[in-house]
């Protein structure tokens, strides 16, 4: 029941004791403001990690060839392995109920040029798959198709900021481009949410720049995009097989760590989300310990508040004040300034979260922070429940202290 005269006493306390009050109140909002800050950085760099996976498909192979450090059936060690055309085919007939989709992917780089403008571009030599792998998004016009394939088109598919840097205002659709000595007719424009780099590259189809480089049939790297319906234990046995089947093809040692790599996405983003979740328990951890000790802080406080008015208690006690009184004032008091505090201790974490945003992304891997609003107010509660309780074993012991013996207290 609401007592006008209980939370006037409180006031008035609170007025008499400024000093006592700040430091508790700043125990408690020191607690919550590390807690929300810690809780957000983990957040944060889970985030960076879902952005480094995200802009790629994660049910994907990427295979390059190697040179192998171990003879092999005839073969001497140091031989150069090379991917063909007729390896992306043997991958699809044989692997075909595992497979999305198979791309190869052949990588120069070429000074492009656009009336008076110019510069250096990543081109990619690919089939029409890479779209997915890539999880290219298209702009405006189209990507490359079958029909570019089989006819080896001299058609081009330019990123974001390609089209900005050499066109400027202009549409480049249907413009040509010098890539490398080579005319290429601007047939799309597409953005990629890996960020500029990304967006400074142009697609061309792989059969086309195998025409160019004198018909030859090599491939730098193939990607294959399985079923994701495999799962995290299905990608790794898919993996262990198509590395099994192309050591046979390419006459690769198994026991040859140069020959062929593999990069897994699947296999590094799970890795990665472990370490994450590893990191984040750890976070916490610090964090909860960080509330604890703010707990164990207002504990010492409000032992150090009934002793000092031990006095003052047995006199109230004198005059009639029963313990319900003694107790309920005093924790009112604990609970009062520690709701207030928590809750500006965690309105300050949350806007400086807020505040940071993307800042620590390039030197610390912490990318847009954040902390749920129902653990922070979770949190908060916590701490004024344990706050409660730290108020209430003091407060509970000052009742039960008989008035001669609270008078004579020095």
């Amino acid at each position: 029941m609401f007592s006008r005269d209980t939370w006037k006493e409180i006031f008035e306390t609170i007025q008499k004791n400024k000093l006592r009050t700040f430091l508790t109140g700043f125990t408690v909002a020191l607690g919550i403001f590390i807690f929300v800050s810690l809780f957000g950085m983990g957040n944060g760099l889970n985030n960076t990690f879902a952005k480094f996976f995200g802009d790629d498909a994660t049910n994907v192979l990427y295979l390059f060839p190697g040179r192998t450090s171990i003879p092999y059936k005839g073969y001497k060690a140091n031989r150069r392995i090379e991917f063909e055309n007729d390896d992306l085919a043997a991958i699809e007939k044989d692997f075909e109920m595992f497979l999305e989709y198979v791309t190869p992917r052949i990588t120069r780089s070429a000074l492009v040029k656009y009336k008076e403008e110019s510069d250096n571009y990543s081109t990619r030599a690919v089939a029409p798959p890479h779209l997915f792998a890539e999880k290219t998004i298209i702009m405006k016009g189209r990507y490359l198709n079958e029909m570019d394939i089989a006819g080896k088109t001299k058609y081009a598919v330019i990123g974001r900021l390609v089209e900005q840097d050499l066109f400027k205002d202009a549409d480049a659709i249907g413009e040509f481009i010098d890539v490398g000595g080579s005319v290429f007719k601007v047939i799309g424009v597409f953005q990629d949410d890996g960020g500029d780099n990304e967006e400074r590259r142009i697609y061309i189809p792989y059969t086309t720049r195998q025409l160019i480089e004198k018909a030859t049939d090599k491939v730098d790297q193939i990607i294959v995009g399985f079923k994701p319906e495999l799962g995290y234990a299905g990608a790794m046995a898919f993996e262990s097989s198509i590395s099994k089947y192309i050591r046979n093809r390419k006459y690769i040692s198994p026991n040859d760590p140069n020959g062929l790599f593999i990069r897994n996405v699947a296999d590094q983003l799970k890795q990665n989300q472990q370490f994450a979740g590893v990191l984040q328990i750890i976070i916490s951890g610090i964090a909860f310990a960080v509330i604890i000790s703010g707990i164990i802080g207002i504990s010492n406080i409000m032992l150090f508040v009934v002793k000092e008015r031990t006095k003052e208690i047995g006199i109230r006690k004198a005059l009639g004040a029963t313990p319900k009184n003694v107790t309920s004032t005093i924790l009112l008091e604990s609970v009062f300034i520690t709701t207030i505090s928590g809750f500006v201790g965690m309105l300050i974490g949350v806007g400086l979260l807020r505040f940071i945003g993307n800042a620590l992304e390039e030197d610390y891997f912490i990318t847009d922070p954040y902390i749920n609003i129902g653990t922070a107010i979770f949190a908060t509660i916590l701490l004024v429940l344990c706050g409660t309780i730290a108020g209430y074993v003091p407060a509970r012991r000052a009742a039960r202290i008989k008035p001669i013996v609270a008078l004579r207290d020095e």
